[in-house]
């Protein structure tokens, strides 16, 4: 899944631009309001809003963004969102699930539509493309804490089904459901992680060229543009060549 940590690396670098950076703290404070909204305000006591509020300190969100966002929820002022996942094909064939919370479906159903076509792709039904990924919890490491064999053992002992390491550092793969417990028992043992998260992990994938590579990311970049999507997952594959070209 070298194409799939390679994407993350491309959105880490876009990430440092504040216009990103600050649509980026609007969506995760997003996810920890509605986590918190849907079970307990302590995230000692709530799965789903320990790992948002987790994953918003990793993306450096302030502690004051991240104890508002949970006041809202409970303050009975926060905004009614559906989850509503979207799949279909982007330029190449590449498959792609787009994740959105929303406040009026009818305006995020149409966003998606257009910019899928727009940019070459094209919307399907629900489970047109999703029989193509898993849903797992994906824990990532950098490289600092340890070797590969070291790392892996941990893994094992924490309840973990996979790891990838390289030089960019440790990805850990976990059943959907043990996310919070490996996660948990990773930390004792590794400390704090870069990111803990649920994602799609393609379980087939697309060689794409430059010019794919290119088209691809006009439409991931719109949809994650769009302030209803949450997040958007694809199965490209790419070559260090045409990656070092974009």
């Amino acid at each position: 899944m070298a194409g799939h940590s390679k994407w993350a690396n491309i959105q880490h670098r876009k990430g440092r631009q504040d216009a990103a950076r600050s649509k980026l703290f609007s969506k995760l404070s997003k996810e920890i309001t509605v986590a918190a909204k849907m079970g307990d305000p302590d995230p000692d006591k709530n799965p789903r809003l320990r790992l948002a509020v987790k994953e918003a300190k990793s993306n450096s969100v302030p502690k004051d963004v991240i104890d508002r966002a949970i006041k809202k929820a409970t303050g009975g002022d926060a905004e009614n969102y559906d989850e509503i996942r979207y799949e279909g094909y982007g330029p190449a064939g590449i498959a792609v699930i787009v994740e959105t919370m929303t406040d009026n479906k009818n305006r995020t159903a149409s966003n998606v539509r257009s910019t899928f076509s727009k940019y070459g792709g094209n919307l399907g039904e629900t489970g047109s493309v999703g029989f193509m990924f898993e849903r797992k919890g994906e824990i990532t490491y950098p490289v600092k804490v340890g070797d590969a064999d070291s790392v892996m053992m941990a893994a094992i002992e924490a309840g973990a089904e996979d790891v990838e390491s390289s030089e960019e550092g440790h990805v850990i793969y976990c059943a959907d459901t043990d996310l919070s417990e490996v996660s948990t028992a990773l930390e004792a043992e590794l400390g704090e992680s870069d990111s803990t998260k649920l994602i799609w992990k393609p379980t087939t994938t697309t060689e794409l060229d430059l010019e794919g590579m290119q088209k691809l990311m006009k439409l991931v970049d719109a949809l994650e543009d769009d302030d209803d999507v949450q997040r958007v997952t694809t199965n490209f594959e790419a070559s260090d060549e045409v990656m070092s070209q974009l």
